[in-house]
């Protein structure tokens, strides 16, 4: 129910506000795959809020668990004191991680892992001797939150243009190439090669001045970029010849969304920390981490004088107790309901069968897939923008999704079922004939 005046007073993220104050889209409650707006109608919710609600909206167990936690420990400083829950919550995760990652530091979302991320890097490299390696290389379309070092190593213009000098970054070229790959299902066959552009910026900027190399296993807010075959795994070989961190910003596509915890587990490629937040409360309280090769921590740690802090970071929230018991709630549903392998059994091949049905649309000219993830590119005959036309058509017809560009992503909940998609492919092969018949 509408309890305000005026929507003047809230600057809304990542919005054309202007546009969107003339035509609001409001959702007043959401449960299971539908979100419901103030209309009274039901919304398809293909993109798991934005990337996150992985087991589904609504969930009682989780509010269960968040309604006791504040009962018993709403907030205490994480600074110099400690909760139980913290503890519990980070033996928990690490059973999900890549081995050797054992070492958990929380943040409040994505954005601050990645910053918490960048920042143990130097500390490590400063722990060792070696604080000559400072740069960080991280690759084009890639998406690393908004602060200043995630808008430095990420790779998406529009967030980076007008801010301003940023840390000290090279890129590597993005691996998105629909000309030989369009329409693969799975992981791209061509394409291993870009990697090879590591060596190239290792040896012009001297490995010796690099701290670590940064990027997504599948890229998500750059318009969902798949590795090609072979691809992350020569990124950890270079890496580790040149003595290169490598972190992957798991935020999007942890917790379940590539068929398994991590995409690391998913590509069995280790790399040496994971950046994660979104799925890891089911979105339902903000709450990031970064998971930490165990020989990094070791490093910082014994590097400090003994009873002095080590690790001069950290955030009022890291940990916060009421986060961390959603986070376990929604830990407990996923491998009580088998959702983190979800995307790789049945409902992840229907799912790629039933988008790459839509080949040979008219205007549909990629579609791409992974897990419980993917992405359908649309292209107008006069080279127009048509994604923020389709993402407002699909809207209508009772589907929420996210357009980067022409390129629309699909995220749907992990609890997804059939018939859901081929709600999804009806609705698509619908614009398809609306939009690009002539």
């Amino acid at each position: 129910m509408k309890n305000y005046q005026s929507m003047d007073h809230f600057w809304m993220p990542f919005t054309a506000n202007r546009a969107f104050k003339e035509s609001p889209r409001i959702i007043e409650r959401a449960e299971g795959m539908w979100l419901f707006n103030d209309e009274g109608r039901q919304i398809l919710d293909a993109t798991a809020g934005l990337w996150c609600v992985n087991a589904g909206h609504g969930r009682k167990q989780i509010a269960d668990a968040v309604a006791a936690q504040i009962q018993t420990l709403d907030y205490t400083s994480p600074f110099n004191l400690g909760h139980d829950i913290g503890f519990e919550f980070a033996e928990r995760l690490v059973k999900h991680s890549p081995q050797g990652l054992d070492r958990v530091f929380f943040s409040c979302s994505g954005s601050e892992a990645v910053e918490s991320a960048l920042k143990i890097a130097l500390a490590y490299q400063n722990a060792r001797g070696k604080g000559g390696k400072y740069r960080f290389i991280g690759r084009e379309k890639g998406y690393h939150g908004v602060n200043f070092g995630g808008i430095s190593v990420g790779g998406l213009t529009p967030n980076r243009k007008g801010f301003g000098p940023l840390l000290p970054v090279d890129h590597l070229p993005h691996t998105l190439d629909v000309e030989r790959n369009a329409f693969s299902k799975g992981l791209p066959e061509f394409g291993i090669e870009r990697a090879e552009a590591l060596e190239n910026l290792l040896q012009f900027h001297g490995s010796d001045s690099i701290a670590a190399v940064i990027v997504e296993p599948v890229s998500g807010a750059g318009g969902v970029v798949l590795p090609p075959v072979g691809y992350l795994k020569k990124l950890r070989e270079i890496c580790t010849r040149h003595d290169v961190l490598l972190i992957f910003d798991e935020v999007i596509c942890g917790w379940g969304r590539l068929g398994d915890s991590f995409g690391a587990n998913r590509f069995d490629v280790q790399p040496d920390m994971i950046t994660s937040a979104k799925g890891i409360t089911n979105g339902v309280l903000p709450l990031g981490a970064v998971f930490v090769r165990n020989e990094i921590y070791d490093t910082v740690l014994n590097a400090a004088p003994e009873g002095q802090v080590e690790f001069f970071h950290g955030y009022t929230y890291s940990a916060h107790p009421v986060a961390c018991a959603a986070g376990l709630a929604a830990l407990d549903i996923y491998e009580s309901e088998g959702l983190l392998e979800r995307g790789a059994g049945e409902i992840g091949q229907y799912w790629e069968e039933a988008l790459h049905s839509l080949k040979g649309l008219p205007g549909i000219v990629d579609v791409r897939n992974f897990g419980l993830i993917g992405a359908v590119q649309f292209a107008a005959a006069d080279g127009s923008l048509v994604g923020p036309t389709i993402m407002k058509r699909c809207y209508e017809l009772g589907m929420s999704i996210r357009a980067v560009g022409d390129i629309i992503a699909l995220s749907p909940p992990l609890i997804i079922e059939k018939s859901h998609i081929d709600q999804i492919v009806d609705i698509f092969t619908q614009i398809s004939k609306e939009m690009f018949r002539g």
